[in-house]
Order: C-alpha cells, then structure tokens, then sequence
C-alpha cells in the first residue's frame, strides 16, 4: 500500500486541484480551520471554487485567503459573520450564497458521505429557505426536503492522524470536519501530530482511515480566536 503521508501541503495538493471545483472546509469559525492547507490552495491559483463550509473565515485567516484573491465563486455555509469582504462582495453581485441553517448544513455533508440522496427536516419550513423545495407532511407537520452535498475535495484538520489516516479531533475542533472527511472524492487532511500505525485505540478513532487519502503535518497551528469574551471573577467574601 502506497504512503497516505506527504512532505508538505503543497505536495499533498499536487494533482488533485482544478478550476470549476467543489471544495469542502472543516472548521467552525476559525476553530478547526486546515490552516496550513487554505495558503497552499491559494498559491495553486485555483479558481471559480465553490466552497461548503460553514462560514468564510474573518478578516485575514481562513478562507478569507482565498475569497481576497477572487477565487470563490459561490459560498454554501451557515454563517456569514462579520465578514466585511464577504458581505461586500455578494452585495456587489460578485460571490454566489447559499445560506443554510447550521444544523441543515451539517446534515447535508453526513447525507453526502453516507450515500443518502436526500432527507426531510422541519427546519426552514415556511421561510425563505424552504422555497422552491418539496415539501411533504408528516404526522401533521410541514417537513422540507433536503438534498446531500459532496465535494471534489475536502481539506480537513485534525489534532491526530496515523499513518494510516485514522483521525482523532480535538474539542471544538471536532465540528464539521469529521463529517467533511467522509463527503469528497478526495480527502487531505493536516494534523499538529503524526503517529504510527496502530498507535490509537480503536474505540478513539473518530475518522477511519478509509475515508482519507493524503496527510500532512500540518504547519500553521496559530488557533486564533476571532473574539474573545471575558469577565471579572467575583470577589471572594
């Protein structure tokens, strides 16, 4: 069996990009975001992308990288946020949206990488999300029918990976990236620490391997936070 593992992110990008294609993104906000994989996209010059993920990065970090550089076309996510880029461009006409409640989101990419068509939910029925979809009830209630969303490729951060490509996510880091892992043609993942074969118990994998095809050890691990709440500590009596 071939080595899963690559030199850097550009190597483990090599071949597998194309104009035109769908890209998913792991992270929630700039949490689990593949830090080291988003700049090597970037430098392929790959265009016209549609990107899943569930936002678009902030102001420097993330995604943002590529939507500067104009190689977005469309976003399907969940939350825009305080974007300014972002929401300066789709108000341009120059970026596409299609904007999903969150959880929707998420079940979309499961439904993609478990092979399921299509599913109903109750949420977005009688908004503006629901337009323009069948909508069927059930046990007396309007339920909206949802389509499953895949990629061409997935970029995925993890806390761990084994050589051979089973995964371990770290706390919020575990977000929509294991999902992401199983929806692609082609998955690559980073990961802050590379072990051997057979280094996890089994019970704590949370990706198999059988869903990722290259890694790489990741080289950018900033974990920014995008804001930071805090509060004064009571005064003990």
């Amino acid at each position: 069996m071939s080595s899963k593992l690559y030199d850097s992110p550009a190597a483990a990008l090599e071949g597998i990009c194309f104009d035109g294609m769908t890209l998913m993104s792991g992270g929630f906000g700039l949490s689990g975001n593949p830090e080291s994989l988003i700049p090597a996209l970037r430098e392929t010059g790959v265009r016209d992308l549609t990107v899943i993920s569930n936002n678009c990065g902030a102001d420097g970090f993330g995604l943002w990288q590529l939507l500067a550089q104009g190689q977005i076309r469309k976003m399907i996510s969940s939350y825009v946020g305080e974007n300014k880029l972002f929401e300066q461009l789709y108000l341009e006409g120059k970026l596409e949206l299609e904007l999903n409640p969150q959880g929707t989101l998420a079940e979309r990419i499961r439904a993609g990488g478990a092979g399921i068509p299509a599913f109903y939910t109750r949420t977005g029925g009688g908004t503006v999300v629901a337009e323009g979809k069948p909508v069927e009830v059930f046990e007396g209630q309007e339920y909206v029918r949802e389509t499953w969303l895949r990629a061409d490729l997935a970029i995925v951060k993890a806390w761990k990976a084994d050589l051979a490509g089973n995964l371990m996510f770290r706390k919020t880091a575990r977000n929509f990236n294991p999902v992401m892992a199983t929806a692609a043609k082609i998955t690559v993942v980073e990961a802050e620490h590379i072990v051997p074969a057979g280094h996890f118990d089994p019970d704590c994998i949370h990706t198999p391997g059988i869903y990722v095809d290259r890694i790489v050890l990741s080289t950018i691990n900033e974990k920014r936070i995008e804001h930071r709440s805090t509060r004064q500590r009571p005064v003990e009596a």
